[in-house]
């Protein structure tokens, strides 16, 4: 995938100011500081479409970019950093769920895994949110250069058969070699082009 064009079009709370529905979405859900903005700056070959921060939790609204004029990407709220405010973090789950149910154009949502942490609750209950609601999850575990070869294959194994998929159906992905970029389009297109489920 080339992208000539990428740009922000707007942050929301609830459908009333989610954009119209008139492009495909591919939606990016992890947890805080499992690089999220960074996979994102990736695909998009831009350094900072996406603010990156070393302070996990600072996405606390559903921001939507257009890609090529052609699609959109959304990227979720960050999930279980232990310093976001309760009242904040309650206010989360209730708009993740709203977006992920009704949005009729919504193709899939790429869930983010850190190939150095065993899946959290939080993980998994995205992942049984995505489920219940029919939405196709694409697996990306990043982070893969922080490993050895042998480290990282040991680590897929364990996080697989946690969230209960074969190892290859996960994205190896880091956004410093950008190993694992055309794998992770590849997929993303397949969604875009057919709709049709990873895992």
């Amino acid at each position: 995938m080339i992208v000539k064009h990428a740009e922000f079009i707007k942050s929301a709370t609830r459908p009333t100011h989610y954009p119209e529905e008139s492009l495909p979405e591919i939606a990016f859900a992890g947890r805080s500081n499992v690089g999220k903005s960074s996979l994102i700056n990736v695909l998009v070959n831009r350094k900072s479409l996406v603010r990156t921060s070393n302070t996990p939790g600072r996405t606390q609204l559903i921001n939507f970019f257009r890609i090529n004029d052609a699609f959109t990407f959304v990227d979720l709220p960050g999930y279980g950093f232990a310093k976001v405010p309760l009242a904040v973090k309650k206010e989360w789950g209730p708009m993740m769920q709203t977006y992920l149910s009704r949005r009729s154009n919504l193709r899939g949502v790429v869930l983010i895994l850190d190939i150095r942490r065993i899946p959290s609750e939080e993980d998994l209950q995205m992942l049984q949110w995505l489920r219940a609601c029919g939405i196709p999850p694409l697996i990306v575990v990043t982070k893969c250069d922080k490993l050895s070869r042998n480290q990282r294959a040991k680590q897929a194994a364990v996080i697989a058969r946690q969230i209960g998929v074969e190892t290859g159906d996960l994205c190896l992905f880091s956004a410093l070699t950008r190993e694992g970029l055309d794998g992770v389009w590849g997929r993303i297109e397949l969604l875009l082009h057919e709709g049709q489920g990873i895992v």
